[in-house]
C-alpha cells in the first residue's frame, strides 16, 4: 500500500482543506490495488453525524467489490477512486442540525455503504446505536453489517423451534451469528466447516459437519428425519447439497448468490432497531462475535488476503488508531 496524494487532487503549495486518511482503489484487481489516500474531511449535513472511526469490519463483500465481481454483474459500480467498508464503530465527532440524540464524545457503532475504511465517516443518525461500555472496539466494528445480514436471513427463512437448520460456512463471520440466532429461536443447527473449526462450532451449539463431496449424505446421517431450512454463507456447491436434501426452495437462502440476496432482502432490512437487538443480545452474553485478526488501516491489503483465504473463523477487523494528542 502506498500514499499517492497527487492523484487525489492535492497540489503542493496550495491552501489545504482539512483531510482524513482513507483506503481507496483505482482499478479492480488483487489486494495490492488498495492504497492510502488523503481525502477531504466530510461534514455532516442535517440529520447526519460524523464519527471518528476506531474499527471497521472487513467482509467478503468488500473483497468482491475490489475484484470487480459486483461490477461485472452490473451492481454498484461507481467512479474511481473508490472506497470500501460497510460497518464501523467509533466516537461521535460532530453532529448536523436536527440531531438531538447524539453528541460529540458518544461511542457508537453503525453501518454505511462502502466508505468505512477511513479515519472518519458521515452517516445518517438513524444508522447508529450507542456502543455498550464493555463491548470492545473490535467487536463493535465487526457487528453492524454482518450481524444484521445474519439476523435478516434467519428471520426471512422463518426459523422456528424444532426446526433442523443447515448453515453452510458456519464458522465465518455471518455464519457464526446465524448459528447463534437460529439456536436462540430453538432450532437444531448443523454447520459446515473445515475440521479445524469443528470444536468452535460445538462451542456455539452447532453440530459440525465437513463440507465438500458427500456433504448431503453426511447431513442425512446426522438428521435422518430431514432438514427444514438452509442458509448458504459459503458457496462451494452448498445450494446443490441443500436441494439434494429435499429442503423446500422457499426455505433455502444464500448470501453468496446476488439474486437470492435480493430475494431475501437482507441488505434492505438494516435498521437501528435490528442493530439494537443484536447489541442487547451481546450485552446479555447471548451472542458471541469472534474477532480472529486485527490490522491497522494501512494494512488493509493484508486484511483482504486474510479474508480471501476463506478458512478462518469469525471476523477480520481494521483498527484506526487515534493519533497522539487527539481525543480518543
Amino acid at each position: 500500500m502506498d500514499t499517492r496524494n497527487a492523484r487525489d487532487g492535492y497540489v503542493a503549495g496550495t491552501a489545504r482543506k482539512p483531510t482524513m486518511q482513507a483506503v481507496v482503489f483505482d482499478e479492480y484487481g488483487g489486494a495490492d490495488v488498495l492504497r492510502l489516500a488523503q481525502l477531504p474531511l466530510p461534514s455532516p449535513a442535517r440529520g447526519e453525524v460524523r464519527v471518528r472511526v476506531r474499527a471497521a469490519g472487513v467482509q467478503p463483500a468488500d473483497c468482491a467489490t475490489r475484484t470487480g465481481w459486483f461490477a461485472r454483474r452490473g451492481i454498484g459500480h461507481s467512479p474511481f477512486p473508490r472506497q470500501l467498508g460497510n460497518e464501523f464503530a467509533g466516537v461521535v465527532e460532530a453532529v448536523g442540525k436536527g440531531v438531538a440524540e447524539l453528541a460529540a464524545g458518544d461511542e457508537v457503532l453503525g453501518w454505511t455503504r462502502a466508505n468505512a475504511y477511513a479515519e472518519t465517516v458521515v452517516v445518517p443518525a438513524e444508522q447508529l446505536v450507542r456502543k455498550p461500555l464493555m463491548m470492545s472496539w473490535a467487536v463493535a466494528g465487526a457487528l453492524s453489517a454482518s450481524g444484521q445480514t445474519a439476523h435478516a436471513a434467519v428471520q426471512a427463512l422463518d426459523i422456528a423451534p424444532g426446526d433442523t437448520v443447515l448453515v453452510h460456512g458456519a464458522a465465518g463471520g455471518v455464519g457464526t451469528i446465524a448459528v447463534q440466532l437460529a439456536r436462540l429461536r430453538g432450532a437444531r443447527v448443523i454447520g459446515t466447516a473445515s475440521r479445524d473449526n469443528h470444536d468452535y462450532l460445538r462451542s456455539l451449539g452447532a453440530e459440525p459437519v465437513l463440507y465438500g463431496t458427500g456433504l448431503a449424505e453426511r447431513v442425512r446421517q446426522l438428521a435422518p428425519h430431514g432438514v427444514q431450512a438452509a442458509l448458504d454463507a459459503s458457496g462451494r456447491g452448498a445450494l446443490d447439497a441443500s436441494i439434494a436434501l429435499g429442503i423446500a426452495p422457499s426455505r433455502i437462502g444464500t448470501l453468496v448468490d446476488v439474486e437470492d440476496v435480493e430475494r431475501l432482502g437482507v441488505n434492505a432490512q438494516r435498521s437501528r432497531e435490528r442493530l439494537q437487538a443484536l447489541v442487547a443480545l451481546h450485552e446479555a452474553g447471548r451472542l458471541r462475535v469472534h474477532v480472529r485478526d486485527i490490522y491497522p488501516l494501512a494494512n488493509a491489503a493484508a486484511a483482504h488476503r486474510d479474508v480471501e483465504n476463506g478458512h478462518g473463523r469469525g471476523r477480520v477487523v481494521l483498527m484506526i488508531y487515534t493519533p497522539f494528542g487527539q481525543a480518543s
